[in-house]
């Protein structure tokens, strides 16, 4: 197989590395792609990988990313105490497994499930590993006769086109259109029909860090479902939203409060406030996820009910999830993340000032936002900001909308958790980039140079 980057261009290949002779007694010379035929001293070793990673981009500049870049010490410290840790395995680590209960029940609690102390729920591997069991759960459920479908929005996280074809259900797409961005409650009840297997509500668009209208959809099938029309599950996927609306918009109603919401997945990696490696997804009863998807395994002497789709993973994440639960309780979560809003609307604000921009959201909803160029700008393009912002460290992708939309070209910001003294100095390499974008004559980079992987559906 040939040697590609990550663009899958051809690289040239390269058989050795040539070690500096100031980290060893003697010149080493390490193969490239071939396992070595000898070990090499820990401390070479270490060398050697982490200065290949000191090319990577600098995470906390990385304003393209919703997953948590930054957590106390002391977290770290006990995330590396429970490395070793099978969370698979709970009749060997019970405490681990004590840990993943009560948080499925806290966040059961936050989400208003009626008796967050009888739910089910289970941690994964992100929200793409949830999502997928939420789909499961949904098709399991199903009583129709015809092929599976399910409704969601264009703007949908790629995982929910996975989940689709991997399990064989008919992805009904609710395209954008116009200054429409994401799922609507009369498009969505026009793709609904007794082979629905749910709705997909998403609580934090990627593409713009918009909430959908969780309720409207829900108020609407419920109405269909009185007029004996088919009785359809609303999932809801608040990857990054699960973890913002209960502590800053406690009055929206969107969650188990909504008697049709049967399920709701978050990402513990993103507004969780852990490092990467966990999500969550929880049923509002345990009617709503089907017995038969729950394997009783006899592992190491115990029996245990698993229905995740990895087995084998650390239970560091867990032990980190619990941690931020315990450390910041309601009142830290509710002050971290609105300081994270009042960055992004700030940062809006202050773009939107500087004239050449176009919002297309404010970040008042997850802490993210999108903007474009105005119409009269016709000399550089987003995709030339978001490279000319990228010469000072900043990573700030620039895509296109998906189908119907494709002519709408962005750029996107999302403010994390330590993301404030920054802020200021994000503008000034903005201020300072767009004279000289302002001398081109035309852009220099168009769609193609996209290099952005944006991890929703695009077929534009």
């Amino acid at each position: 197989m040939p040697l590609t980057h990550p663009d899958n261009t051809p690289r040239p290949h390269r058989s050795e590395l040539a070690v500096n002779p100031i980290f060893t007694r003697e010149p080493v010379h390490v193969p490239t792609y071939d396992l070595p035929s000898r070990g090499t001293d820990p401390e070479v070793a270490y060398q050697i990988v982490h200065d290949e990673l000191m090319l990577d981009g600098n995470a906390r500049l990385n304003l393209a990313t919703f997953v948590s870049t930054w957590m106390e010490p002391q977290a770290a410290r006990l995330m590396s105490e429970c490395f070793d840790k099978n969370m698979i395995d709970k009749d060997e680590y019970p405490r681990t497994a004590a840990l993943e209960d009560r948080c499925v029940r806290m966040l059961a609690g936050l989400w208003h499930a009626p008796d967050p102390h009888h739910v089910v729920g289970c941690s994964t591997t992100g929200s793409s590993e949830a999502c997928m069991l939420a789909g499961l759960a949904l098709k399991r459920r199903w009583r129709g006769t015809g092929t599976p479908n399910i409704v969601l929005g264009a703007n949908v996280q790629i995982c929910w086109e996975k989940f689709a074809n991997f399990f064989e259900v008919e992805p009904r797409y609710v395209p954008m259109e116009g200054d429409r961005f994401t799922l609507s409650a009369e498009e969505a009840l026009r793709r609904v029909d007794e082979n629905t297997i749910g709705v997909v509500t998403i609580m934090g668009s990627t593409f713009d860090g918009s909430y959908e209208p969780v309720a409207e959809v829900c108020h609407a099938l419920d109405e269909l479902a009185a007029r004996g029309g088919p009785d359809v599950p609303v999932h809801v996927d608040g990857a990054s939203g699960a973890m913002i609306a209960p502590f800053l918009d406690p009055d929206l109603v969107w969650d188990f409060r909504l008697p049709r919401v049967a399920s709701i997945n978050t990402s513990g990696h993103k507004y969780g406030l852990v490092y990467p490696g966990v999500g969550w997804v929880v049923w509002r009863t345990p009617d709503a996820l089907p017995d038969e998807l729950v394997f009783r395994v006899n592992y190491l002497g115990g029996e245990m009910p698993t229905f995740a789709l990895n087995f084998s993973r650390p239970g560091a994440q867990v032990a980190a999830q619990y941690f931020s639960f315990l450390r910041l309780g309601f009142d830290g979560f509710r002050r971290v993340q609105q300081e994270c809003r009042d960055v992004a609307t700030r940062l809006a604000r202050e773009i939107a000032a500087l004239g050449p921009f176009e919002l297309l959201t404010d970040g008042s909803h997850i802490p993210a936002f999108a903007f474009t160029l105005r119409d009269d700008v016709r000399n550089y393009s987003v995709f030339d900001v978001s490279a000319a912002l990228r010469t000072s460290g900043w990573l700030v992708p620039a895509y296109t909308f998906p189908e119907e939309r494709t002519d709408l070209a962005v750029l996107r910001i999302v403010v994390r958790n330590g993301f404030s003294h920054d802020l200021d100095l994000l503008l000034d390499d903005l201020r300072r980039a767009l004279p000289m974008l302002e001398a081109q004559t035309k852009p220099a980079r168009g769609h193609d140079s996209a290099g952005f992987a944006h991890g929703a559906r695009s077929r534009g």
